[in-house]
């Protein structure tokens, strides 16, 4: 079968059946059809250079030097990451780039904060059609590790909600606005525990009650997002990976004798910045512009990986990588056939692996890894449009 960024190789079955603000953005929508990618053979076991990092901070260019002094502060607890994100939201608004511009009056939006069941504020945000659209079905989304449920996905989420869904996303506890020490993840499955916490109670809100749900996740978020349907095969409608971190490649696991050297250091000093982070920012925005953008996301985690967060991560695929069979319901595989963060091989391996017949593998030729964010503004908008078609065709009408 080949695959390819259309639609046309398509396996499916039909799936079964505060505060409050708005904020509009402006940007003419261009369209794109990447060509056919054809298939071709590999290895069973992919080779990848598997990474998973948020590099080092962008430089800024045009802020005032009180404006750089916020920005380089100590945001290893939430406090400041929020006061951080407050004094940024006007500077975001006027970056250049094709989601903050993008003209999306009328979306509706919602942040609170949720407790996670050990009493943590975790941050939710919620992106609904304009009053009056009738809304098709939910999607809960899950960021990356060097990203946040803000900043480019706000843009993300208007232009999904524009065309007829609910989005709701979390930062993880430690990431974004949450609680928790900045970039440290104790534990993988607990982590997963506290976003299925929250999209369960918003299950439960009446504006999307009895529609269908799709989860999304995007690079570590794709390994959480896995993990969630995995939890709860039966409870979700769909999934949608986008450069999904869901393996590693023996070729570059650390040799027996340094995996139990860093699991030692995980229980002595487990939240030790000991891991230098390798800047992969020219890895995951292929077009500059858009990588020199991303330097302005001041709350996601930037600085070297902490030795329980290395260790944690390692876990997760490894455990992910024996479970890839088990993925059952309706699954969108989105990958840049350039990323060399994430390798798509391995999500070709994920769509060849997973049991269900409803499954898509979409390749975007000379696509980075950050293909939402990083890409040239066709290709980003390429990529949104066949996300919402994808939902389209799994929600009927009421």
């Amino acid at each position: 079968m080949i695959l390819s960024p259309t639609p046309t190789f398509r396996l499916r079955t039909p799936p079964p059946f505060h505060r409050k603000s708005s904020s509009p953005s402006k940007h003419p929508q261009k369209k794109h059809l990447p060509s056919f990618l054809p298939s071709k053979s590999y290895p069973k076991t992919p080779k990848t250079h598997f990474r998973v990092t948020a590099g080092k901070r962008l430089p800024m260019e045009g802020l005032s030097r009180e404006m750089c002094a916020i920005a380089s502060q100590n945001l290893d607890h939430a406090p400041a990451r929020r006061r951080v994100r407050s004094a940024f939201i006007d500077v975001h608004q006027q970056l250049d780039h094709c989601l903050f511009k993008m003209d999306h009056g009328g979306i509706r939006t919602e942040e609170w904060y949720g407790r996670n069941s050990r009493g943590m504020e975790i941050f939710c945000k919620s992106w609904l059609p304009k009053a009056g659209d009738r809304i098709k079905g939910a999607l809960c989304f899950c960021h990356g590790y060097g990203s946040t449920c803000t900043f480019f996905f706000e843009g993300i989420a208007k232009r999904i909600a524009a065309s007829g869904y609910a989005i709701y996303a979390v930062d993880y506890p430690g990431f974004g606005l949450s609680e928790g020490l900045h970039g440290y993840i104790p534990n993988f499955d607990e982590l997963v525990g506290d976003v299925i916490e929250q999209f369960t109670n918003v299950k439960g809100r009446s504006d999307v009650k009895g529609l269908p749900f799709f989860v999304m996740g995007e690079s570590m978020g794709g390994a959480v997002s896995l993990k969630i349907h995995l939890k709860e095969p039966d409870k979700w409608d769909g999934v949608i990976l986008v450069a999904p971190m869901c393996k590693i490649a023996e070729d570059v696991m650390p040799p027996a004798i340094v995996l139990k050297l860093l699991a030692l250091m995980s229980e002595v000093l487990p939240e030790a910045k000991l891991f230098p982070q390798k800047d992969t920012s020219e890895l995951s925005y292929r077009d500059p512009k858009n990588r020199k953008t991303a330097g302005y996301n001041v709350i996601s985690y930037n600085d070297n990986m902490r030795s329980r967060t290395a260790v944690e991560l390692l876990k997760a695929t490894s455990d992910i990588e024996t479970q890839l069979h088990k993925v059952s319901g309706p699954v969108l595989i989105l990958h840049g056939a350039e990323d060399k963060v994430t390798d798509p091989l391995v999500s070709r391996l994920l769509y060849e692996k997973a049991s269900g017949k409803d499954k898509t593998l979409k390749l975007y030729p000379d696509g980075f890894h950050c293909i939402l964010q990083g890409e040239p503004d066709d290709r980003i908008f390429t990529v949104l449009d066949d996300i919402v078609t994808w939902l389209d065709s799994r929600c009927s009408p009421n």
